[in-house]
């Protein structure tokens, strides 16, 4: 490889696409081929999957290294307090994502409550007698929540009131909104027929989705997650589910991906996508150039398009 151009290294095997988009500009390492031990003092940025944790031994063996650049709008798998006092600048790739992933929150809770999927088997399997309907409620004035009502979350607000849904949230600050926002986590949820979850993961909001929110949004409600699985107790859900004490889930994000397909294997009334929210003809691209960009900007000296500020 050309020693000319800065050298950047892709830490997950999900960002090998963009080596190739990369290559004109940047000379690209790719971890998974390897340990670039020869590289390890040319190399000046980590491009990672925002949600995966940055290996610090790895990041502390390149001398040269001043940015982690996120591909993704998430950042919580870098330790800001660790990058800061290291002089570590971080990117992201905000605001360009949130139409299409609240499409799909959407998708997601037609697929589950009206059992779309089901249907879908039933046709398929040569099931569907003309006899029996499948017979679903009704969407029509229910009432949804969504935990954060940033980019995503308002996005999935307006296209829940085109349904004909009444909305209300919760997120821990207070922000200015045309819809309620609840008193608390726990009461959005039982007051909610859906809830979305919509909010950006952090250490101190792990789990958030336990037992007893699942237990207040109840055994007729859905619950929705195309976050972050780290928001949600993954163990909870699942025996919420068996158990009858919630009534359904659609799920884009999970504890682990991909996700092990037994653990889902005899989970009953729950709708499952692999982490494919963000992943659109018009959003990826856009996150390409917003992570091009902040990598050109950083081997120039200049200000980063879209740096973490927290």
């Amino acid at each position: 490889m050309s020693d000319t151009k800065p050298a950047i290294l892709l830490v997950q095997p999900q960002l090998a696409p963009l080596g190739l988009m990369l290559e004109a500009e940047f000379t690209v390492w790719r971890l998974w081929q390897g340990p670039p031990l020869e590289a390890s003092r040319t190399i000046g940025a980590l491009v990672v999957a925002g949600d995966a944790p940055v290996d610090q031994m790895l990041a502390e063996g390149l001398p040269r290294l001043g940015l982690i650049a996120c591909f993704t709008a998430g950042y919580e798998g870098v330790d800001l307090t660790w990058a800061r006092t290291r002089g570590l600048k971080v990117s992201h790739s905000p605001a360009v994502n949130g139409e299409d992933v609240a499409d799909l929150a959407l998708g997601l809770m037609l697929a589950a409550w009206r059992r779309i999927v089901e249907g879908d088997a039933l046709v398929r399997g040569g099931e569907w007698r003309a006899d029996e309907k499948l017979i679903t409620p009704s969407l029509t004035g229910r009432q949804v929540g969504i935990v954060g009502l940033g980019v995503i979350g308002e996005a999935i607000a307006r296209r829940a009131e085109a349904f004909g849904l009444k909305v209300a949230w919760w997120g821990p600050h207070e922000k200015d909104a045309p819809w309620p926002r609840a008193a608390s986590l726990k009461a959005l949820a039982s007051e909610s027929d859906i809830l979305f979850i919509a909010a950006r993961s952090t250490e101190e909001n792990r789990g958030m989705i336990n037992a007893d929110i699942l237990a207040a949004l109840g055994p007729h409600g859905l619950l929705v997650n195309v976050a972050r699985g780290a928001l949600v107790d993954e163990t909870a859900l699942i025996a919420a589910l068996k158990e009858g004490r919630l009534g359904m889930a659609a799920l884009d994000v999970f504890a682990t991906e991909p996700t092990p397909p037994e653990r889902w294997a005899d989970v009953p009334n729950v709708v499952l996508s692999p982490h494919a929210a963000a992943a659109t003809t018009g959003a990826l691209p856009k996150m390409f150039a917003l992570t091009r960009e902040n990598l050109r900007r950083f081997f120039a000296g200049e200000p980063l398009v879209n740096p973490v500020v927290e």
